[in-house]
C-alpha cells in the first residue's frame, strides 16, 4: 500500500509539472506584432523594435513596449526586477527626466527560435546629466511571434 501511495504521489507531481510547463508555453491567440518566415525579416524587426524601445524612453509611447514584451517578460534594470505590467506602466507614465535616448548599436545573434540582442543607448536627462544603457535582450519565437522574454540593463553615467 505504501508503494501505491508513493506511486500515485509521483504521478500527480509529474502531472502538476506538465501543467505548469504547458501554461508557461501558452501564448496569446494573436501575436501583437507581425510574423516572419525568414531570419532576415526577423532580424530587421528585432533591430527596429529595439531602436523603437530606446527612443520611446524619452516619450510616453508605451505601444512599442506593450507589443515587444512577452507576457512572462522579466527585466533586470539597474538592480530592480520588473515584469511586463510594470514596464508598460512606467513607459505610459511618461519620459520622467529623460530628454532623449538614442540607440548606439544593436547586435543580434540567432540560436534557433531564440535571438540574443545586445546593444547600447546614450541618453540625456534634465539638468544635462548623460549616460548610457548597455543591455542584453533575449527574444523568443513562439508560434511565429518574436517577443522579448528577458532583459538585462546596466546604467553607466557619463561626464556632462
Amino acid at each position: 500500500m505504501i508503494w501505491y501511495s508513493h506511486r500515485v504521489a509521483a504521478i500527480l507531481a509529474a502531472c502538476g509539472l506538465a501543467i505548469i510547463a504547458a501554461r508557461a508555453e501558452a501564448q496569446p491567440s494573436q501575436c501583437p506584432g507581425p510574423t516572419f518566415s525568414s531570419t532576415t525579416d526577423a532580424k530587421h524587426y528585432i533591430r527596429t523594435s529595439e531602436e523603437g524601445w530606446a527612443k520611446s524612453v524619452a516619450t510616453n509611447d508605451a505601444s512599442v513596449v506593450r507589443r515587444i514584451l512577452a507576457n512572462d517578460f522579466v527585466w533586470v534594470l539597474d538592480g530592480r526586477v520588473l515584469d511586463k505590467k510594470t514596464a508598460v506602466a512606467e513607459a505610459a507614465g511618461g519620459p520622467g527626466p529623460f530628454l532623449s535616448n538614442i540607440p548606439d548599436y544593436v547586435h543580434i545573434r540567432f540560436f534557433g527560435d531564440t535571438a540574443v540582442a545586445q546593444g547600447s543607448e546614450t541618453w540625456t536627462k534634465t539638468g544635462g546629466r548623460r549616460g548610457r544603457f548597455i543591455w542584453t535582450d533575449t527574444w523568443v519565437n513562439r508560434g511565429n511571434c518574436w517577443q522579448i522574454v528577458n532583459a538585462q540593463d546596466t546604467v553607466v553615467q557619463l561626464a556632462p
